[in-house]
């Protein structure tokens, strides 16, 4: 192998492009769901006062910063976030710009032209919530019932939003989260979307792996593509 062979050429299907991490950066008291105990990131042991070793104790839910809710959060008996099949998180996906205020209904997704199978992030003005303050915002941007219902009749794979949560604050929050896992849609939620535009993306979206758990903190990064096949 020449020394100089770059990685395109190994790997031609590889896009050039640089990959975005669209994950929220976790730390001591962040923006988290009121009633939820704050989230804490302690050093608990320290080379510099002679341990062998740094560790740190993280204390916080599993629906804290960026995270995946597991179909158990809100169906009762149902899978835990152990059961997230991996090409439910890797693969093409589709960033959707979304003009409202308040709630995303129904009739506006059915513009989008959404398509069976597709994975689907919705960019909102939640986009320039400022992450970096630990103020919840409960006015946030988020989907109502029908919206949910058009997305579970669509057939869609994935589903991610750019606040705390896929459904609203007040009102019907709890029927638009159960619609959707009834479907067997996966939920992103905490996503931070303000450096990516509107189009398709490569996505590596993946839960930790814990055992029965509501839900789980995620990583996810996106890669813009320049053609619109493959999901």
């Amino acid at each position: 192998m020449e020394e100089d062979e770059s990685e395109s050429q190994l790997h031609p299907n590889i896009s050039t492009l640089e990959w975005i991490d669209v994950s929220v950066p976790m730390r001591s008291g962040m923006v988290h769901w009121p009633g939820d105990p704050a989230p804490s990131f302690e050093r608990i042991s320290e080379i510099r006062s002679g341990a062998d070793a740094n560790v740190t104790l993280c204390r916080m839910t599993a629906h804290t910063g960026t995270h995946m809710d597991a179909p158990c959060h809100f169906l009762d008996g149902a899978a835990g976030i152990e059961t997230f099949p991996l090409e439910a998180g890797v693969g093409r996906a589709r960033v959707i710009e979304i003009d409202a205020t308040g709630a995303i209904t129904g009739e506006e997704l059915r513009q989008k032209g959404i398509r069976r199978g597709e994975r689907i992030l919705l960019r909102t003005t939640n986009s320039w919530r400022d992450w970096a303050r630990e103020e919840f915002h409960r006015d946030f941007v988020a989907l109502n019932a029908s919206a949910a219902e058009v997305l579970a009749q669509a057939g869609v794979r994935l589903i991610g939003v750019d606040y705390l949560s896929v459904g609203l604050f007040e009102g019907d929050g709890v029927q638009t989260h159960r619609t959707l896992l009834n479907a067997g849609i996966w939920i992103v939620e905490g996503l931070d979307l303000s450096r990516v535009k509107e189009g398709d993306y490569d996505l590596i979206c993946l839960p930790l792996r814990i055992e029965g758990a509501d839900g789980s903190p995620a990583r996810v990064i996106l890669r813009p593509v320049s053609d619109s096949s493959g999901m």
